[in-house]
């Protein structure tokens, strides 16, 4: 994604525009409405991978992930799975 602004404006806003760059965007500065310069991230952001994706929900924990599912939540887990071509037929 990429935000044009004139030089003036590119002037006054340097800080602000160099933070959206720091974010992934791309400036355009443009003299007279023609584009003249581009502003690019020197080096693609590193996301870290240690922050997560989304914060809001709570962390599960890895170990439950790789668990055998109970009889009961593997049944629960098909119950609507009709049209299943693995599915036994009577």
């Amino acid at each position: 994604m990429s935000i044009t602004v004139n030089v003036q404006e590119a002037k006054t806003r340097l800080s602000e525009l160099l933070r959206r760059v720091e974010d992934g965007e791309d400036v355009v500065i443009a003299r007279a409405g023609k584009p003249i310069a581009r502003i690019q991230a020197a080096a693609p952001r590193q996301r870290d991978l240690e922050a997560p994706l989304l914060p809001e929900l709570p962390p599960i924990s890895t170990n439950s992930l790789f668990e055998p599912m109970t009889e009961h939540e593997l049944s629960a887990w098909e119950q609507n799975s009709s049209g299943d071509p693995l599915a036994e037929t009577a």
